[in-house]
Order: structure tokens, then sequence, then C-alpha cells
């Protein structure tokens, strides 16, 4: 095999899916492989060629398994940091986090998390696995989606102290469980960073019924659900004569994979050192996430 060596978990969803179409196009041969697919016990795919799950007109000669364990020591082999990471690219349900941080760091694999509605709970053992193996865990891996983030980080800084108050909407499609939307909490966390509060402090989550004024240090978060709506974000900065909007609109969830495909091979490069990383390092913004 050549090039960084990919572990899907959650490989049958839609994200997973669609890694899998774009890792075995002509344009990824060399630069990514996959090693392994992997589903939760039960599921109607396990047993299945990735490729023609994914739909990409070929098979991969990886099927779908639900021994996370096994799959992860027979990808990574014995190769190790100095050689190149095998990474789980991993977008199972987000109670699995805990467990599968065990395992990556027992096998030696990078993660690369993109699940999101995480319990606090959860986020701290997902988090625990950097000690031992590079991570990430992103809430968005679109290029377009991360710049966003850096421009409401630098617009909350510039408007601090100046009377601009932060609303954040999102629109998905109906089958989206978790609101608001992971990358609308980034977005917020940017914009609450650059004013100098702490997100879990100043977070609102919708108005309904007499909520009273809107006060001072308030973010709030609007979440819009319907159709197949791949994501859209807009962050708004309100103040008296003035709104200024920032926003992003996503029409294919491959560029999603396409993201998730180049933060994998970052974080699978010989040489990197574990540790908790972001998508900021991955795209060279200079800020964390």
């Amino acid at each position: 095999m050549s090039g960084v060596r990919l572990v899907l978990l959650g490989a049958a969803g839609r994200m997973g899916r669609a890694i899998a179409r774009l890792a075995l196009a002509d344009g990824a041969a060399g630069a990514v492989c996959l090693a392994g697919a992997v589903e939760r016990a039960g599921h109607p795919d396990l047993g299945r060629d990735i490729g023609e799950l994914a739909g990409a007109g070929r098979a991969a000669g990886v099927v779908v398994e639900s021994d996370l364990e096994g799959v992860l020591r027979r990808a990574a082999g014995a190769s190790g940091g100095a050689e190149g990471w095998t990474v789980a690219v991993d977008f199972s349900h987000h109670t699995a986090a805990p467990g599968t941080s065990a395992a990556v760091a027992r096998a030696g694999v990078a993660w690369l998390l993109g699940t999101t509605g995480l319990t606090p709970e959860e986020k701290r053992a997902a988090d625990a696995c950097a000690g031992a193996v590079p991570f990430i865990h992103a809430a968005n891996m679109s290029l377009g989606v991360n710049l966003l983030a850096a421009l409401v980080g630098q617009a909350a800084r510039a408007l601090k102290g100046q009377g601009y108050d932060v609303e954040v909407t999102e629109t998905h499609h109906r089958r989206k469980a978790d609101a608001p939307s992971g990358t609308a909490l980034m977005l917020g966390r940017a914009a609450a960073e650059g004013y100098g509060w702490r997100l879990e402090d100043v977070q609102r989550d919708g108005r309904t019924g007499t909520p009273g004024p809107r006060t001072e240090q308030e973010i709030g978060f609007h979440a819009i659900r319907g159709g197949d709506v791949v994501g859209d974000h807009e962050v708004m900065f309100l103040a008296e004569g003035e709104m200024l909007t920032l926003g992003h609109r996503m029409t294919s969830r491959d560029t999603l994979a396409a993201g998730a495909l180049r933060a994998a091979r970052w974080l699978g490069a010989p040489g990197r050192t574990a540790g908790a990383y972001s998508m900021a390092d991955v795209l060279g913004l200079g800020r964390g996430d």
C-alpha cells in the first residue's frame, strides 16, 4: 500500500461513503489508501466492499467489519510516527468516542474525529488520546468554514466593546440529530473568544415566549431543519444603524469529504508527533478552532 493508510469509522454513513468514494478516485491514487472500514455490530452493510457500497465504480478490496480493535491493529501493522501514521477517520455516533479514544491509543493510530454532538464527558474522553497519538476533533473540515471561523474571530476582536450583538443561524437537512450544529458552536466560540467571553457563559439557544430584552453578553443560536440542506451558517454582528453578516453555504457533502482527506494526509504525515491539533493547523491559519 502507498500513501496515508485510512480506516473509516462509520464507514457506511453518508460521510464515510463520500470519503471512500473520493479516496478511491484516480486523483487520490498514491496520496491515501483505504486500509479498513468499520461499522457497529449488526449493521446491515457488514461484509460489503466499501468501494461498491460507496458507489466508487470499483471494489476497494476492503470489507466493512465490526471489530474495531482488530481492524486498527491490522491496518497499523508495525509502523509508527516516524514512517507515517495510519489514520482513523471517524464519523460514527458520538457515544462511541470514549471507546474509540482508548482503541486508537492502544493501536498507535492517529484519529481524525468529525463527529459532533459529544457530551462534555465524551469530549474529555476523546481528548485523552492526544497523549499517545496525533488527534484532531473538527466540527467541520471544509476550507471555507474554517476560513469563516478565522474571519469571525477577527471581526469580533475589531468590534469588541463597540455595542455589536452576535447571533448565529444554521440550516441543515431534516435528518440531523443535534442542535446547534457543531459548526455553529465553532463559529460562536470564535466570536466569544474575540470578545473575551467564555461561550458556555453566554450561549442562548433560541427564544420563545417572553424572554425579555437581549442582555449585553449573549450569543444567540438558531437552528433550522428541513429538506436535504448540506449546511448553511451565518454569523451576524448587529449594532445601532448597521449589521455585518459573515456566512457560508455548502452545496455538496464532497466538500467535507475532501477536507477530511486533506486533514488525514496532514495528520498521518511522517514525523507527526502525538498531540491535539486543529483544522487551523492543517490549513495554516495560525489560530485554533
